[in-house]
């Protein structure tokens, strides 16, 4: 493994070599996923887009060593909360010390659960609250909808059929519906091709996004 940026006629050597080192699995997970961030970020095999690849590459790691399954946690965004400890944890890196890169990887991983969880409650509040407000029989498509619009907080018609096999004429009812109880509004105006976005789910969402990429300099 290379420590400092090595002359560009040995990238393609560096990558290989990193690459073989991804693949190692008698590594605790975390810190392995540190140690891939620091070394691709010391090869710096790109003349732009050298951070996001890296970050990238740590979400790739996690999921493929399964300590993420389901979504993605925002560990390499929070790196940069505070930047002017993460170049210096590379910097130590650089000169042979892995523990401050390592260590705020932990750091990072802590704050990405606070706020997933953060996120997850407040998610929570919003789908307890639209289903107290809905009338409609249990087995009625409208729940099914409450459903998708958590993962699709922008849909319309057509999506609501595609996801749940529905009729135009259920789909479009369930969707005034929940209108009607403020869980999704109208964003396109127009009487054909109306959208409708669930605004407070999609604002939570930008919350939590604003929160794992906060900088500090």
């Amino acid at each position: 493994m290379h420590r400092r940026s090595p002359h560009h006629s040995y990238v393609p050597a560096a990558i290989d070599d990193l690459v073989t080192f991804m693949r190692r699995d008698d590594l605790a997970v975390l810190p392995h996923a540190a140690i891939v961030h620091a070394q691709f970020e010391t090869i710096h095999p790109f003349s732009d887009g050298n951070g996001r690849t890296g970050r990238a590459i740590v979400h790739c790691l996690l999921r493929a060593k399964r300590l993420t399954r389901q979504v993605t946690v925002p560990v390499s965004a929070g790196l940069l909360v505070d930047t002017g400890r993460y170049f210096d944890a590379l910097t130590a890196y650089r000169a042979g010390d892995l523990r401050p890169i390592v260590e705020r990887f932990a750091e990072a991983s802590f704050d990405s659960i606070v706020n997933g969880r953060r996120l997850v409650a407040d998610l929570r509040v919003l789908r307890v609250g639209w289903s107290d407000a809905i009338t409609s029989r249990r087995q009625a498509t409208v729940w099914r909808v409450l459903d998708v619009l958590f993962r699709y907080p922008v849909l319309d018609s057509a999506l609501v059929r595609r996801e749940l096999g529905v009729s135009a004429m259920g789909a479009d009812a369930a969707i005034a519906a929940l209108v009607a109880i403020g869980a999704l509004e109208e964003i396109t105006g127009g009487r054909r091709n109306r959208r409708y976005a669930a605004v407070q789910v999609l604002a939570a969402l930008d919350a939590f996004a604003e929160r794992a990429g906060r900088r500090a300099s």
